[in-house]
């Protein structure tokens, strides 16, 4: 799994006019993709480090503070845009795979005790945010 983590002073994110996840304040805006090898054990891996990832002021994590996540899916952080001009995404999971797995993220985060916003999975997201330095970091797990 791949997360893009960026620490951000608020964020949100809109479906056909509706706002459908939003954070206040300091947090963290996570996409998330997903590929082949991925399972529910690296979903719980990528929770936990989300949770406790400390990127925010003073070097604070989320579960040190408190502070909300909006994670939302992103099957492109598996483009690959090495050759041509048009990027091929073999190494994205299909739907019905990376939806659960993306869904345990979440549902891990929330029972570390995380306030965890989402987008919705396979919609044309409209997402909003404040990056707040800017922080953005990679993880992999």
């Amino acid at each position: 799994m791949r997360a893009v983590v960026q620490r951000v002073d608020g964020a949100s994110v809109v479906v056909g006019g509706e706002t459908v996840g939003e954070i206040i304040g300091q947090g963290l805006c996570v996409l998330v993709g997903v590929t082949h090898e991925d399972t529910a054990e690296k979903a719980g891996q990528l929770a936990r480090k989300l949770w406790s990832l400390r990127i925010l002021e003073d070097e604070k994590s989320c579960s040190d503070v408190g502070a909300p996540l909006l994670v939302i899916s992103q099957f492109t952080l598996y483009g690959d845009a090495r050759k041509g001009r048009r990027p091929t995404w073999n190494a994205a999971a299909r739907g019905d795979v990376a939806e659960p797995l993306v869904d345990a993220v979440v549902s891990r985060l929330r029972a570390l005790g995380a306030h965890v916003e989402t987008g919705r999975f396979g919609a044309d997201m409209k997402v909003s945010l404040t990056n707040n330095g800017p922080f953005t970091v990679l993880v992999e797990v």
